[in-house]
């Protein structure tokens, strides 16, 4: 008997519809990386949809073998956790490296250091 005639009628349906709506946003996010024009455009992609796309796939995963073994099954909310903490961190990461990268670049459409005005250049030097 296969697995899949294991599992109940009332598991099966929503981790179908999980495993699908995760696939889409993927999907999605894999798209957006493709089709937005900067870096800042496309960094939200897999910050945001494949992190919600991973979330489907994780809580599919759990309410499936949760079903399959009678019992709870919840490992993987350590991904889970993983995926919540490093994803937004990384994020920020890469984009204040591109920010920096790009004001020693001088490249135009970069926003000014906080408390600089539009088009002064920042020395690193403090003002008195």
């Amino acid at each position: 008997m296969s697995p899949m005639e294991q599992v109940p009628l009332w598991a099966a349906i929503p981790v179908s519809l999980l495993l699908i709506i995760g696939g889409l946003l993927c999907v999605t996010g894999a798209l957006g990386l493709l089709r937005l024009s900067n870096f800042y455009q496309r960094i939200h992609g897999p910050a945001l949809i494949n992190t919600l796309g991973a979330g489907c796939f994780l809580i599919a995963s759990m309410l499936f073998f949760s079903a399959l073994k009678t019992r709870p099954v919840i490992h993987e909310l350590l991904i889970t956790v993983a995926v919540l903490l490093t994803a937004p961190a990384t994020t920020m990461m890469l984009a204040r490296a591109a920010v920096s990268r790009d004001r020693r670049s001088n490249r135009p459409g970069v926003p000014p250091h906080p408390g600089q005005a539009e088009g002064e250049v920042h020395t690193g030097a403090r003002k008195e």
